[in-house]
């Protein structure tokens, strides 16, 4: 259960689109001291607008004009993060919606979440 996390800017007047699950160095963010654990409360930072494109999802960080995409299953951990939760009720709901093994969704969850924070896009309470 991999999540795509797609992060979009527009150079010039090309729009480019570039994949940055995986690839954190790259993803253009602060350095962020948080550090997410299953106890962790998350949220959708305030700083964003989204909307469902079909099972997908679109975020617009409204301080960066960067616009952002999540595939079915990350738009699900976006409606999910409306409001705060623990990191192990998401990971709870996710398991029960998908055919999944809990170690995977675990660690594919975490990730995620930590590509959101590095981002901006969510908040970190911690436990």
């Amino acid at each position: 259960m991999k999540f795509t996390f797609f992060r979009r800017a527009e150079y010039g007047s090309q729009p480019v689109r570039r994949q940055i699950l995986g690839d954190l160095s790259k993803a253009g963010g602060d350095t962020v001291p948080e550090v997410i654990s299953m106890k962790s409360m998350v949220v959708a930072s305030k700083d964003n607008v989204s909307c469902s494109l079909g099972e997908e999802a679109a975020i617009l960080h409204m301080r960066s004009g960067t616009y952002y995409g999540l595939d079915p299953v990350g738009a699900r951990v976006w409606s999910l993060l409306e409001k705060p939760r623990t990191v192990e009720e998401l990971r709870a709901a996710l398991l029960e919606e998908y055919e999944v093994e809990p170690k995977q969704c675990e660690g594919d969850l975490l990730a995620l979440l930590e590509k959101l924070l590095t981002e901006g896009l969510i908040e970190v309470r911690s436990e």
